[in-house]
């Protein structure tokens, strides 16, 4: 069964379609009037004013079909309506109708606009005391931004992956960190060098080196360097921003006090309402920078009640997902929490919560020590970045 939310949308658009049709129709047969006018006495002009009138308008129309799915709400039309271009009417040549006369320009899609009749509508429902929720469209998600250009010679950059699966009820059901080391050289004369690298004393990690790297100067020395010392390392930024790959490393478990983040949901209904209680306990070892915490939530027909929050909220009405942000979390804020009130609902719905963050830290604290040059000469000069990102981190 449609809901009322369908339902209502159908009826908007229904009501949009069929005030467009009628000022189409009036304006058709006004030109036609206008052109017979002009064009009275000349062969093919009544004939070629017909095949640009009223009937192709009204065929045009009766191939739109309604869809829920495409509108997204009310006062929008975004991705549905339709464009025809009255004007271009009178400015063809006599006799020579263009396809563009009845067809919408390529790459713009159907349009409609928010006409008078449908802000009616929508007044006189709201007076009979429907609740209508205009069409806001959600705010783009934090993405991961460009990492800034080069300015150094040389660049080593660590990163680490974080997956992470937590139990609602507590314990880990998965737990993996991949880390790379990459290296990027803007001129060739600095191509040939060795990184030495000083590692964490965390003994879960596993380090692999690349296949061209010398193993056993690895490991003797913590020096990474090819297995030819004659060959230079690949520079420039061209192909893979990422660089050439140097070490690689993997770190899983199954202890829940290496979860950077663990969070803690209870909802419990009272009466008509459900009250829901979300905290978060971060680790000490880290610093979490921008910290989004989604959770999911029942269709509703208006913004939870958020009651109280360390930190920021935002409601994404289109996916129903209530969106929790810290900016910062350190040793000011290593724990906190939020209380919002729905109308009844089970718990499962408020669960997968994902999160997600970055950080200036990783689980393998691997630090460049030096570049060693091997002609000789002064250590060019370098410089390291370190971040580590969720890939997905999920309380289930």
């Amino acid at each position: 069964m449609e809901s009322h939310e369908e339902k209502l949308h159908k009826l908007v658009l229904q009501s949009k379609i069929n005030e467009t049709k009628d000022v189409m129709k009036r304006k058709a047969s006004e030109i036609d009037k206008s052109k017979i006018e002009k064009n009275r006495g000349e062969k093919g002009g009544f004939m070629s004013l017909q095949s640009m009138g009223s009937g192709r308008i009204e065929s045009t129309f009766n191939d739109m079909s309604i869809s829920s799915s495409g509108g997204g709400g009310f006062g929008s039309g975004s991705g549905f309506g339709l464009t025809t271009d009255i004007d271009s009417f009178s400015t063809k040549s006599k006799g020579r109708p263009s396809s563009s006369a009845t067809a919408p320009p390529k790459g713009l899609g159907m349009q409609l606009a928010k006409t008078q009749r449908a802000n009616q509508f929508l007044e006189s429902l709201k007076a009979e005391g429907e609740v209508i929720l205009e069409d806001v469209h959600p705010k783009a998600g934090p993405t991961r931004s460009a990492a800034p250009p080069l300015t150094d010679p040389i660049t080593l950059s660590a990163e680490e992956r974080l997956n992470v699966t937590l139990k609602r009820d507590g314990g880990v059901s998965n737990f993996d960190v991949q880390g790379t080391l990459s290296l990027q050289i803007l001129n060739q004369e600095d191509g040939l060098i060795q990184v030495q690298i000083e590692t964490g004393s965390n003994p879960g990690i596993l380090f692999k080196t690349h296949p061209n790297i010398n193993k056993e100067l690895f490991s003797n020395e913590n020096i990474l360097g090819l297995k030819d010392p004659n060959r230079p390392f690949p520079t420039g930024q061209g192909g893979d921003a990422a660089g050439v790959g140097l070490l690689k490393w993997r770190m899983q478990s199954v202890d829940e006090s290496d979860v950077p983040l663990t969070i803690n949901c209870w909802p419990s209904v009272s009466g008509n309402e459900t009250y829901v209680s979300i905290e978060y306990e971060a680790s000490s070892m880290f610093d979490l920078r921008n910290v989004v915490i989604s959770v999911p939530l029942p269709a509703l027909r208006e913004a939870p009640n958020v009651r109280q929050i360390d930190g920021e909220w935002r409601y994404d009405s289109r996916n129903s997902i209530l969106e929790w942000s810290i900016l910062l979390i350190d040793n000011s804020n290593r724990s906190g929490s939020m209380e919002f009130v729905v109308p009844p609902a089970d718990s499962s719905v408020f669960f997968p919560i994902s999160v997600r963050f970055t950080a200036a830290k990783t689980f393998s604290d691997l630090k460049v020590v030096n570049v060693l040059p091997l002609r000789g000469g002064p250590s060019p000069k370098f410089s390291q970045r370190t971040t580590l990102i969720t890939e997905n981190y999920q309380v289930v």
